[in-house]
């Protein structure tokens, strides 16, 4: 392997290592991190919608 395949390699790892710790701190922060637009209460595959719409 060539110093530029291994370079890629750490690249990549960072880059899921940083998409990880950034769902941790929004879970965190109480922000969901599915890709609904954020309007949770019309949203019917979010698991954060209330329970009135959920029976609709």
């Amino acid at each position: 392997m060539g110093v530029f395949e291994i370079l890629l390699i750490i690249a990549c790892a960072g880059i899921v290592i940083a998409v990880g710790v950034t769902s941790i701190i929004r879970k965190k922060q109480g922000k969901h991190d599915c890709d609904c637009g954020g309007d949770c209460a019309h949203c019917s595959a979010c698991c954060h919608m209330t329970d009135t719409t959920k029976k609709k």
